[in-house]
């Protein structure tokens, strides 16, 4: 019953968190607090007076993997927003794959020097 209670509460922390919390770190935070209560109050309850139920359990740890993998996703695209919000700051694009940016180790002539564009030795473009 104590784990239970205290799976009761991660989600009730965590529902408040991720209602009040902006940024989104924060909310994915919180959101894998409401999941850990959950985890632990599901967990907590496949508990009886004969043992304990396999399958109750099985579904849980198969929630913390799915949970885990889904994190690892919504940081990403947490990452990817904030690399792009960044550049609509600056206001310069980064060029793409194949359009001389160097980020790909290819150098494309831009025909604005006569066609003398060439790779340094550390991968920069000299002029």
């Amino acid at each position: 019953m104590v784990f239970a209670l205290c799976g009761a509460v991660l989600v009730g922390i965590g529902a408040y968190g991720f209602v009040t919390r902006l940024r989104p770190l924060h909310r994915i935070v919180a959101f894998n607090v409401v999941g850990g209560g959950l985890f632990l109050y599901f967990g907590a309850l496949t508990r009886t007076s004969a043992g304990v139920d396999p399958v109750a359990q099985a579904l849980v740890i198969t929630g913390i993997v799915v949970a885990l993998s889904l994190t690892a996703l919504a940081v990403a695209l947490v990452l990817r927003l904030a690399d792009e919000g960044e550049e609509d700051k600056s206001g310069a694009e980064r060029p793409g794959p194949g359009t001389g940016g160097g980020r790909d180790g290819l150098d494309d002539d831009d025909g604005r020097d006569g066609g003398t564009d060439a790779c340094a030795a550390d991968g920069r473009r000299r002029r």
